[in-house]
């Protein structure tokens, strides 16, 4: 760019990247691990990249109405170690994170200690080198890393979600560090989640989700594809009576052992759908068994309570490495408070 525009944020003088790294520690400025320091420079070449101007607001908190300017989400991408180019996908994420469903303030601000869970979709996976196979839920390329770290130094800086303040999780999970994965489309029988979630094929996209820690779960001993439903929907009861009843969005990570044998049998995502819907219920007696006999009351202990309001409430994934029988399941924060949101990169 020939000439740096003008911004709103306050600007410190530093002596170096390391003085940079320590302001921004004593400060609380970043979520503990260091970060690359946001020039006014690196910021305009973010934005110019995402051909963004400083004062654009992407988006509105809903709850205490702040605006979030575009520059604001580039300081974050900038410090979190994402490349300019990475910063569209950040924007989308950030506009789906501020529609009303999500319930961005009550999820950053709970006690449960919930995470965005994010799922890329579309062509920019692979323009950017996202990783949907090994180690997916984990460390395995810079954008997902990145992308991801960037909504958490967001929603410290610009929306204050400070632990011990703003933000008052109890336990928190490592997810809130960075939680983003590519879908595995290239190696998937179906459809991939976003245009199953109304975007048109071959855009990309985003989806995010406030969700509590991954449970892995694993079955190696069946092909029978209703066996292995059995087995996700376990985890899903599991979580029922050890987290939250409460029902709404669950998220289903499948790796390629368990979707070669859903491809064998005909199995769209839907019917994965249909079959957990059946399946992942609980009696309210059942919490006598996991010591909370006094939320199983004496009455009514065997009103049945679904995971799911329906089908369409679950999230399947098609992700993780080519060997062994392994799944995760992601619980909602808080049901139905706070749904998943999909938007299109460039919207």
């Amino acid at each position: 760019m020939n000439s740096i525009p003008k911004f709103a944020s306050v600007v410190h003088e530093v002596a170096d990247a390391a003085d940079a790294n320590e302001l921004y520690q004593r400060n609380g400025w970043t979520d503990g691990l260091p970060i690359v320091a946001p020039t006014e420079e690196a910021v305009a070449r973010f934005l110019a990249a995402a051909q963004l101007d400083a004062a654009t607001v992407i988006g509105v908190e809903p709850v205490r109405r702040r605006s979030i300017s575009a520059e604001k989400i580039a300081i974050a991408a900038v410090m979190a170690g994402c490349l300019p180019e990475y910063l569209p996908v950040v924007v989308a994420i950030v506009k789906a994170m501020c529609q009303p469903e999500y319930a961005l303030h009550g999820s950053t601000a709970s006690t449960g200690g919930s995470a965005p869970f994010i799922v890329v979709n579309g062509p920019v996976r692979l323009a950017l080198g996202m990783n949907a196979t090994h180690n997916v839920l984990a460390n395995a390329a810079r954008a997902n890393a990145t992308i991801g770290r960037s909504i958490r130094l967001f929603l410290l800086n610009v929306l204050g979600g400070i632990p011990g303040q703003l933000d008052r999780s109890t336990l928190g999970h490592p997810g809130k560090f960075t939680f983003c994965v590519a879908e595995d489309e290239e190696d998937s029988p179906w459809l991939p989640l976003s245009v199953e979630r109304g975007v048109p094929a071959g855009v990309s996209a985003v989806t995010s989700l406030q969700v509590e820690s991954p449970m892995q779960i694993m079955n190696e001993w069946t092909h029978d594809p209703r066996e292995i439903c059995d087995t996700y929907a376990a985890a899903m009861r599991s979580n029922m009576l050890l987290y939250s009843i409460w029902e709404g969005n669950y998220a289903l990570v499948i790796a390629k052992q368990h979707r070669e044998i859903f491809a064998a049998a005909g199995w769209t995502k839907q019917n994965i759908r249909e079959y957990v819907f059946e399946k992942a219920r609980v009696k309210r007696g059942d919490w006598r068994s996991v010591g909370k006999a006094a939320v199983a009351g004496r009455k009514d202990e065997g009103k049945v309570y679904c995971a799911l309001r329906s089908p369409d409430d679950l999230l399947v994934v098609a992700a993780g490495g080519p060997a062994g029988g392994f799944g995760a399941i992601l619980p909602p924060w808080y049901g139905k408070k706070s749904l998943a949101v999909t938007m299109p990169v460039g919207a």
